[in-house]
């Protein structure tokens, strides 16, 4: 083989990515979450409507909150990214705006947060007592074709019950302080709260819950019969 084959064997273009690979689990949750941009975006209509209205009265503060979130839906259509997330985020700025609107109440504005955060820890709590795990539903779906082998697998079974249990906690743990805060009026520290608690236990959370996937995939997974 002489100099220049080397050099244009060395040269050659990497192969493609293969089309049939699969997304990991982490890129797939990634996916589902909006990513970091999309946690990100969800929490700017917030910290606008808690600064706005210290500075000044509710309802400018809720206009401007709201705006903040149509222009993020806004900036996601022109750009061509997926804009549920953004949506999902308008939808619950618009709903507590709504309703903070006609009650004059400045705290109303995180109502519906507080109640479909319950919500979720109460499903989640729910899905362990019957024992159909929501994380585990949620991995069939975003990283195992919608496949449930992991049901007749006891070890696989205990470790996204306990799981589902730690997302629960984290989803009940802020309902209930944001409802101490919000009874006493504390409308402040109700969205200081609501912005603090939006990132840092779920980014701990889900870094533990792929991290306790990934370990799973190594063993054998092989399924026994479904558990009853």
């Amino acid at each position: 083989m002489t100099t220049k084959d080397a050099a244009m064997i060395n040269e050659a273009p990497a192969s493609p990515p293969d089309p049939d690979r699969l997304p990991t689990f982490s890129e797939q949750v990634a996916e589902q979450l909006g990513g970091w941009r999309g946690l990100l975006e969800s929490s700017i209509p917030v910290i606008v409507f808690v600064i706005a209205n210290i500075l000044g009265d509710l309802r400018p503060a809720i206009i401007v909150a709201t705006a903040a979130a149509v222009a993020i839906a806004v900036g996601r259509l022109v750009q061509r990214r997926p804009i549920r997330h953004a949506l999902n985020g308008l939808f619950g700025v618009g709903l507590g705006a709504a309703i903070a609107w006609n009650t004059g109440e400045e705290k109303d504005f995180y109502l519906p947060g507080i109640l479909i955060t319950v919500g979720y820890g109460l499903a989640l709590l729910g899905s362990v007592f019957v024992r159909q795990p929501l994380v585990g539903w949620i991995y069939s779906v975003v990283a195992d074709g919608g496949r449930a082998e992991w049901r007749g697998n006891p070890r696989l079974l205990r470790m996204f019950a306990w799981l589902t249990i730690g997302w629960a906690a984290v989803y009940l743990t802020k309902a209930a302080l944001q409802t101490v805060l919000f009874a006493h009026n504390m409308t402040t520290a109700l969205g200081i709260t609501r912005i603090v608690l939006g990132f840092p236990p779920y980014a701990l959370l889900l870094a533990g819950t792929i991290w306790s996937v990934r370990r799973a995939s190594r063993y054998d997974l092989t399924a026994s019969p479904p558990v009853s």
